[in-house]
């Protein structure tokens, strides 16, 4: 019997530890929680001027191995990342782990079939009906989570009782993982949308509202960008995020054409990984009267560097503010905070102007 682990990135692991465990006929083992730990030992192995997602997905995968697994599953593939899981298992290798690494998303699509055949090459049991079934449930999981975390976005920052909507989001996702079937699903998502959009906000207005843009993985693994989008509602700000997994599944590669001509006047082409969608977003958040925007990506992240320029040549032709993050395994916390408290005295400053 196979024992199957996987990188872990934001709350996803848990529709994907559901869907594991109810389709597969082998011992899956969730990964920890990433910690400073991770990032230390993905660091260690990796190449210098690798970007961070990487270190990230490696780390997790090492505390895997550790706790046991001999098989690893990812789905990376929108950009550079394509390529890692071949670097990545040949680090494994070179570090004495005998382990599988499957991918199961090439050039950024999910293929049914590949996913078929990889499967059985990789020797891996598993129910096609049930890996239907819970496949189904699992996706449905993603986009209620999407839904939920969209609203929490963007207005935690104003709840009366701190902590409120996290204690929520917290019970629905435990009771998301022990659903048996998609009724029951709905049905919990349903108790929980009317709980959270119920808790009591003071909320003004026009509130300080915040478009957060950039590259896919350091905007939804929290710990890789230190709670950004924690401290930000600590100051009673809005804030908006459009990455997340269901868009990156389902809705990025129908939205390529209608981004390039929207944002015609800047690009002409698809930039790679989340480039165009990001050029689209920004000249969106400036036309929509957002008072800032805040663009993170990792470090030597090619395609959001090339992007950079773009970015603030459309904030600067709306008077828009941009901040710019770029994370790795040796940011400081501390200048995060500072740069962030600046920031938004800024656009304090602005507003009362």
């Amino acid at each position: 019997m196979h024992k199957i682990s996987f990188p872990i990135m934001g709350d996803y692991n848990v529709p994907a530890n559901f869907l594991l465990n109810k389709a597969f006929k082998e011992e899956i083992i969730m990964p920890p929680p990433i910690t400073s730990k991770t990032i230390e030992l993905g660091t260690k192995y990796s190449p210098d001027f690798v970007c961070t997602p990487f270190k990230y997905t490696l780390g997790t995968m090492i505390e895997a191995i550790q706790k046991g697994a001999d098989t690893l599953i990812q789905m990376g593939g929108g950009c550079r990342y394509g390529y890692y899981g071949e670097v990545q298992a040949q680090i494994l290798k070179d570090l004495g782990y005998d382990v599988k690494l499957i991918n199961l998303v090439t050039k950024g699509k999910l293929s049914l079939r590949r996913i078929v055949k990889v499967l059985k090459q990789a020797d891996i049991k598993y129910s096609k009906l049930k890996a239907i079934y819970y496949g189904f449930i699992a996706i449905k999981m993603v986009k209620y989570m999407d839904i939920i975390d969209d609203y929490i976005r963007e207005n935690i920052g104003f709840e009366i009782k701190e902590g409120s909507f996290e204690a929520l989001k917290f019970n629905m996702l435990k009771e998301f993982s022990q659903v048996k079937n998609h009724h029951e699903l709905k049905k919990i998502y349903r108790y929980y949308q009317k709980e959270i959009t119920s808790v009591p906000i003071r909320k003004p207005d026009k509130p300080l509202k915040i478009g957060i843009i950039g590259e896919l993985y350091t905007i939804m693994e929290p710990f890789s960008n230190y709670y950004l989008e924690k401290q930000l509602a600590q100051n009673k700000i809005e804030i908006k995020r459009f990455t997340n997994v269901h868009y990156l599944l389902f809705e990025k590669q129908n939205k390529i054409k209608e981004y390039l001509k929207y944002v015609k006047k800047y690009i002409k082409y698809q930039l790679g990984a989340d480039g165009a969608d990001n050029v689209a977003r920004t000249k969106y958040l400036c036309e929509a009267g957002y008072d800032g925007i805040i663009h993170i990506k990792s470090s030597f992240c090619t395609p959001e560097i090339g992007v950079m320029p773009i970015i603030n040549k459309i904030a600067s032709e709306y008077e828009v503010p941009v901040l710019f993050f770029s994370f790795d395994a040796n940011t400081s916390e501390t200048g995060i905070k500072t740069r962030l408290e600046a920031f938004y005295d800024m656009l304090e400053m602005r507003r009362e102007k």
